[in-house]
């Protein structure tokens, strides 16, 4: 016998056949016409060269070939159905796959607590790894599945084959130093535009949106200084008479004793941080079950901290 002339619809039938010993019923139990079933008990009976079930006044009786085959008929198509066409199901509490996210480090401080706080309670064995991918590699590492998510703002993350949700809208704080000179409990436009700027220089980042708002209104700061990660801003700031201008849920974390946060004298659109998916990984059930649930933790993540006691402290040590 030639298996490639059996076709696995046939295999259907002959176990549901089986089942009813009634060829309409097992049609209708198939969604087939009787017309159709017919012909498919036909195909089988040529194909085995055997009857396989012979009329009687009660219905369709199995002769002993079909009686010989019928277990293993049931078992190959109940294989077929939960071991190949079934998505196995993530089962987090066991899993001890590693989870790849990439993120700014801006995105390390402020999402990854939480995400790893889902991960502990949820997922108690899996892993997290942060990496920082220019557009160009991500969008081939997220198809590729060497990174599972993109989680931030990446404007440039723009392919057919990336998906996206949104998480939440963000603003722009400066920061100075508590005893700054000149500067004291607001800053004016003429003090933003007098003073030295620490500008952190990164592919894609969320400032941009700033110095093209500076553009648009024809305003010319003077950079003093550019630095490649925000991590170094802080010390910076505390050290000398610079201005930064950061996203406001960094300025939170950066307000101390020696910095204080001060609205910017200018209005700037917001912008939306989101995640970042490739369709290719939408269905992965691993993949999946992370992305909602870092998804469940950051859409809720008020990004001025404003809802939470910490917020309130950081606030308070922030101004004078």
């Amino acid at each position: 016998m030639d298996i490639r002339r059996l076709d696995l619809n046939l295999l259907l039938l002959l176990d549901e056949l089986y089942r009813e010993q009634n060829l309409s019923a097992a049609a209708r139990r198939l969604g087939m016409s009787q017309p159709m079933a017919s012909a498919s008990l036909r195909r089988l009976r040529e194909y085995f060269e055997d009857q396989l079930f012979l009329s009687t006044g009660r219905g369709m009786r199995p002769t002993p070939f079909t009686v010989s085959i019928a277990a293993s008929v049931s078992g190959v198509l109940e294989r077929i159905k939960h071991e190949i066409l079934a998505k196995p199901a993530f089962q987090p509490r066991q899993s001890d796959r590693l989870f790849t996210i990439s993120t700014s480090d801006i995105g390390a401080l402020i999402f990854v607590p939480p995400i790893l706080r889902r991960l502990g309670e949820d997922a108690p064995n899996t892993d997290l790894r942060c990496v920082s991918l220019p557009h160009q590699q991500l969008e081939q590492a997220l198809e590729q599945g060497s990174v599972d998510l993109a989680v931030g703002y990446f404007p440039d993350l723009q392919g057919e084959q990336v998906k996206t949700q949104a998480l939440f809208e963000h603003n722009f704080t400066c920061i100075v130093r508590r005893n700054h000179p000149s500067i004291g409990d607001t800053l004016s436009l003429e003090q933003f535009l007098a003073a030295d700027h620490l500008v952190v220089n990164q592919e894609g980042r969320s400032q941009e949106i700033f110095e093209q708002r500076l553009r648009e209104l024809k305003l010319q700061r003077r950079v003093h200084l550019e630095v490649p990660h925000f991590m170094s801003v802080p010390q910076l700031i505390a050290s000398t008479n610079m201005v930064a201008t950061v996203p406001l849920s960094l300025g939170v974390w950066f307000a101390s004793e020696q910095i204080k946060m001060l609205t910017p004298p200018i209005e700037v659109e917001k912008f939306e941080l989101k995640l970042h998916w490739h369709r290719q990984m939408e269905d992965d059930p691993a993949v999946s079950w992370f992305r909602n649930a870092v998804f469940e933790e950051l859409c809720n993540l008020d990004p001025t901290f404003a809802m939470s006691p910490d917020y309130a402290d950081r606030k308070e040590n922030a101004n004078p």
